[in-house]
């Protein structure tokens, strides 16, 4: 546990030094910032809060923004020191290569999340200071949204150390993680309304549906912080969904979760298997 703590220490000080943290941060205040002042321009004719608006404009932003910054952080992790050389000299010591995996894996996590939190964080402060009282419960959701970016963040860097296990050539892991940046945030729903518009409502059930929505993280995503609050699901035109959705936010947020777990422990089995 040490040893894991130690490198992912390394990762979080590599990124401050490449200025990862403060790009990511910026980045995402200033979106964060920007959809919140335009977003409580529509408040008033819909009757929702200003911070329910927020939450469906960065939660439709996030889907797209946080995978893509997930997958530059975690492409090259393994591949990258592989050419390199370094990660030959990683493990000259008395470290196993689940530990690697899982020490790379939290510090690019804790950046995601440092990133995220302020970030998204002050938007949530400007709207707290330049608006009227918010409910509690937009407050909630306000803060599901910025944990779930998070963790979406940790499922798109375990994808992308699936990706840098495979291969050894970088450029290569590259290619194939925004081939899974693609699939997920584009493809898939697209494959999935062509496929609902060719179905015409013969096959393609509620249930059966539901289980594809869980098929695609950024879906889960989406569901969680979109269903689970009655202003969020309004302003989003999900109110229908959110009666005939089956699974509900404790489910969606383990499905999400597994969606971390699964991809990492694939990669920690890819890398064993590598040879250095």
């Amino acid at each position: 546990m040490n040893a894991v703590a130690i490198i992912a220490g390394k990762e979080l000080r590599d990124g401050l030094r490449n200025r990862w943290v403060i790009a990511t941060t910026v980045l995402m205040a200033a979106l964060a910032l920007t959809l919140t002042l335009l977003g409580s321009a529509p408040t008033g004719t819909v009757g929702v809060s200003a911070l329910a608006a927020t939450v469906v404009s960065l939660s439709s932003l996030t889907i797209f923004l946080v995978p893509l910054i997930a997958l530059l952080l975690s492409y090259d992790a393994i591949a990258g020191e592989l050419e390199r050389g370094t990660i030959a000299l990683l493990l000259s010591y008395p470290v196993s290569r689940s530990a690697v995996v899982a020490g790379k894996f939290l510090g690019a996590s804790a950046i995601l999340a440092v990133a995220a939190v302020l970030g998204y964080g002050a938007g949530g402060v400007a709207l707290a200071f330049g608006s009227d009282a918010v409910e509690p419960r937009a407050w909630a959701a306000f803060a599901t949204m910025v944990g779930s970016s998070v963790v979406l963040g940790m499922v798109f860097v375990s994808l992308g150390y699936v990706a840098s296990a495979c291969v050894r050539d970088p450029r290569t892991a590259g290619g194939i993680a925004i081939g899974v940046w693609l699939v997920f945030a584009l493809i898939y729903d697209m494959a999935l309304l062509g496929l609902l518009v060719a179905d015409q409502g013969r096959l393609m059930t509620v249930g059966l549906l539901d289980v594809l929505l869980l098929a695609n993280p950024a879906d889960v995503y989406r569901l969680l912080n979109f269903i689970g609050f009655s202003d969020v699901s309004r302003f989003a035109g999900l109110a229908g969904l959110t009666q005939q959705m089956r699974f509900g936010a404790p489910v969606l947020a383990a499905v999400l979760s597994g969606w971390v777990v699964l991809p990492l422990v694939v990669a920690m089995l890819l890398f064993k298997r590598r040879e250095v």
